[in-house]
């Protein structure tokens, strides 16, 4: 079956985050968007069939997760996907991963305490650790002396890995991740290893599932198929907790203290169908994202050649790196693109990192376009140098 990822569907008008949500984040309405890493393509018709079925029972009562569909299906989805056997035993469950993450942090640290990630960061973790009262310390994708002293430092307890790493796209090595999970064992440094990302690595990359290297370790790694299929609007999101006492825990304050013990049904439903049916549609999917990347990298190519820009290893989102052009800071160029090119494009300040923008262009190709040429205009606009060079 071919699916088609190019017929553009209006999500104007139903509270999403990226189009509804836009003044939120930027100074004007009626912005196209090219925010929040969530895709405007319509989730599986494997996925949606099944919630049709579903809504059709009429019945929505409290839902248990420990059931073997749901069980059997995340299974399967690792042996088949990444060659990986995991212990359903060691599944846990919440309405987010970064409602994961929270419980978590809360479990293994205490105000004050240090978390290390990679920089760029997320800004949803930046929020979560800080407001939790912990302090985030930041090192390079590719700083391992860094990284190192980081996670030496006496108050330091847990290491944040993004895997594969948002918004770089770095698809982290068995020899990385190996050397990742040694330095957390010589500095007992909990490991959480965010891994939402990890269906969306291109041809010639291959994902690793944190459980393989956890031993000796206190280590969570926690995901869901949400990213990948486009339903994070269900909510729902799994994990796997790898020591069982910090298991019984994580379940027993989902339960008891945070009262979340009975999930979502339709999430169960999604997920299930996805792991079962959605895997022609999301190879697909890899393909027509990674053809939109192609279509950027050919264009800065042509722009701007000192950028070197290439196509991440993973996923829909572009990291582009701009101070090689003189822009430094974000300002200038989030005003022409705003003002002037009446689009929204994440400035990489929000991730820690001015000068850089990212560009989700997990959308049709008729707007990937549009959103590149805008990028293009604008970065031509506000460069230091060469004023007369036409695009």
């Amino acid at each position: 079956m071919t699916y088609d990822f190019d017929t553009v569907v209006d999500r104007r008008g139903t509270w999403c985050v990226q189009w509804d949500g836009i003044t939120d984040r930027f100074p004007v309405p009626d912005l196209l968007p090219f925010t929040i890493s969530d895709m405007d393509f319509r989730s599986p018709p494997e996925v949606l069939d099944a919630l049709t079925a579903r809504i059709g029972h009429g019945v929505f009562g409290y839902s248990d997760w420990h059931n073997e569909e749901f069980r059997g299906a995340i299974r399967d989805w690792y042996r088949d996907r990444y060659a990986t056997e995991v212990d359903v035993d060691q599944l846990v469950y919440a309405p987010s991963v970064l409602n994961q993450i929270a419980q978590l942090l809360r479990m293994w640290t205490v105000p004050g305490d240090a978390v290390v990630a990679h920089t760029p960061t997320y800004d949803g973790f930046r929020k979560c650790v800080t407001g939790l009262g912990r302090e985030l310390r930041t090192v390079g994708v590719d700083d391992w002396d860094a990284l190192e002293r980081e996670l030496a430092r006496p108050d330091a307890r847990a290491l944040f890995l993004c895997s594969p790493h948002n918004p770089t796209g770095h698809v982290w090595t068995d020899a990385e991740l190996r050397r990742i999970a040694g330095l957390a064992r010589t500095h007992d440094i909990a490991v959480i290893s965010d891994e939402i990302h990890s269906d969306l690595t291109h041809d010639g990359h291959v994902h690793r599932p944190f459980t393989a290297y956890g031993d000796g370790l206190r280590w969570a790694l926690v995901t869901s198929g949400s990213k990948s299929f486009n339903f994070p609007a269900l909510t729902g999101s799994y994990g796997f907790v790898g020591d069982p006492a910090d298991h019984a825990e994580f379940v027993r304050r989902m339960g008891h203290d945070e009262g979340l013990e009975s999930p979502a049904v339709l999430a169960l439903t999604a997920h299930i169908a996805a792991y079962r049916e959605g895997g022609a549609w999301l190879d697909q999917l890899r393909a027509y994202t990674y053809g939109n990347l192609r279509l950027l990298e050919d264009r800065l190519k042509e722009a701007f050649p000192e950028l070197g820009w290439r196509v991440p290893e993973a996923g829909y989102l572009a990291w582009i790196d701009l101070r090689p052009l003189g822009i430094t800071a974000d300002e200038e160029l989030q005003r022409v693109l705003v003002e002037r090119e009446r689009v929204a494009i994440m400035p990489g300040g929000t991730y820690g990192d001015p000068g850089f923008v990212r560009l989700n262009l997990g959308c049709p190709r008729s707007k990937a376009e549009a959103g590149i040429e805008a990028l293009v205009r604008a970065v031509a606009t506000v460069r230091p140098d060469d004023a007369d060079w036409n695009p």
